[in-house]
């Protein structure tokens, strides 16, 4: 099992049977709500009829085709649907089957990039610590979550990491974006000055980072970052895995920061989780750069055997008419005070260090027990199962991200669970 104990899980299962709505129901018929939207992906809640019933027509009209050399209208009128909803300038799509791909696949375009706008000195990725970019070895190597990359000795070479922005002396139990901190995106200046800027091909960041315990940027620490690209000559990855339809109230958290970046990866809330998908979006900068050379010239070599799958693409087509019809991508917009104020009820409760909550997402952090650091979180997150909450552990951080569907009354029930649970087991 992924990112598991497996023989502590084997010992004790906790697992699922079917699910609808807000709601998960146990093997043995126990409701459970759904807090963290699956694993931060099923944003339109579960078991959606109009995604079960396009995905059964396409299987039967065209399972599969592949993209190499041959393509389907189906993936033209998905990318056309996703360029119309991406931050503008934002139009250029390439389909991967998951974030990691979808990270692996935007550092791939960001290299390409620089070579083929003649400057192939610029081979350096700039990640950040405590950053989460999935599994593949380029994700893992521009990640910076430690036990993600110890346990495997082969990382890409020329990789370096900015320092991350958790900063609980000043910002503990900010409400949305901490005030502090903005001056740490000058970090780039110091990797320029030690690589040389002509050496730098891209630098990625999560606008929120979620795997890692939600992490929250500064206010102006985003923006400073574009403009510290934009001086080098560096392109600007934000890994929207997480961020992306909807999950701050607007479609992107570019939108919801007003920082663009020159590539997005996507992937999780694009088909509500239903099929694997990711996506990459590019700038026309970025693209149009590519498209030189001979017609008859592949411009990038890369890509996967289901790429634009049919069946997602209308997995995805089903989601995003979800999305539109029920405004579901700023509806969290709504509820984000409701929402913080109801995470933010819990921050005098044993052992509780820092609350971080914004849009729709929300980290609970607590002191780590010694020398069993994680154990406290983990053991919170079972007591919640046990008792009728799915959430998500990270370290000694519980992590939230519920459905869009939330209604207020799934709110308050989530913080009566939760909070009964650190009274009795944090």
């Amino acid at each position: 099992m992924p990112f598991t104990a497996n023989r502590q899980f084997k010992a004790e299962p906790r697992l699922i049977a079917s699910a609808e709505g807000m709601y998960y129901t146990t093997v043995d018929g126990r409701k459970v709500i759904d807090a963290s939207a699956g694993l931060w992906c099923v944003n339109a809640g579960h078991g959606r009829r109009e995604i079960a019933d396009a995905v059964s027509r396409q299987l039967m009209t065209l399972d599969y085709a592949p993209s190499f050399q041959i393509g389907h209208p189906i993936a033209f009128d998905f990318a056309e649907r996703l360029a119309a909803i991406a931050p503008r300038g934002l139009d250029r799509v390439f389909f991967t089957n998951s974030g990691s791909e979808s990270v692996d696949t935007a550092l791939k375009i960001a290299l390409a990039y620089q070579r083929s706008a003649g400057q192939p000195t610029r081979t350096r990725l700039i990640g950040r610590e405590r950053g989460y970019h999935g599994v593949g070895f380029g994700g893992m190597s521009v990640g910076g979550i430690v036990n993600n990359r110890r346990a495997f000795a082969t990382h890409l070479p020329g990789v370096d990491h900015l320092g991350h922005t958790h900063d609980l002396a000043r910002n503990a139990f900010s409400r949305g974006q901490p005030a502090h901190g903005a001056e740490l995106a000058d970090d780039v200046e110091r990797l320029v000055a030690l690589h040389g800027a002509e050496t730098i091909a891209a630098v990625i960041v999560e606008p929120v980072a979620g795997s890692t315990g939600v992490l929250i940027p500064p206010k102006g620490y985003l923006q400073r970052l574009r403009a510290l690209c934009d001086k080098h000559g560096i392109l600007l990855i934000f890994d929207e895995v997480i961020t992306g339809f909807g999950r701050l109230g607007a479609p992107f958290a570019a939108d919801y920061f007003g920082v663009t970046p020159d590539l997005i990866a996507s992937a999780k809330g694009i088909t509500n989780g239903s099929v694997p998908m990711g996506a990459v979006f590019a700038s026309r900068k970025v693209h149009d750069a590519l498209m030189v050379g001979p017609a008859s010239q592949i411009e990038l070599f890369h890509g996967y055997t289901y790429s634009a799958h049919p069946v997602a693409c209308a997995a995805g087509l089903a989601t995003l008419e979800i999305y539109q019809k029920e405004k579901l991508l700023t509806r969290g917009a709504a509820l984000t005070e409701y929402w913080q104020d109801a995470m933010h009820s819990l921050r005098s409760l044993p052992n509780v260090i820092d609350v971080r909550a914004i849009g729709l997402v929300a980290g609970i952090e607590m002191s780590p027990r010694k020398d069993a650091a994680g154990a406290r979180a983990y053991e919170l997150m079972v007591d919640c199962f046990n008792r009728g909450l799915v959430l998500r552990s990270t370290g000694d951080t519980v992590a939230m991200s519920p459905p869009l569907i939330v209604e207020r009354s799934h709110i308050d029930d989530i913080v009566g669970i939760l909070g009964d649970a650190l009274k009795r087991v944090a």
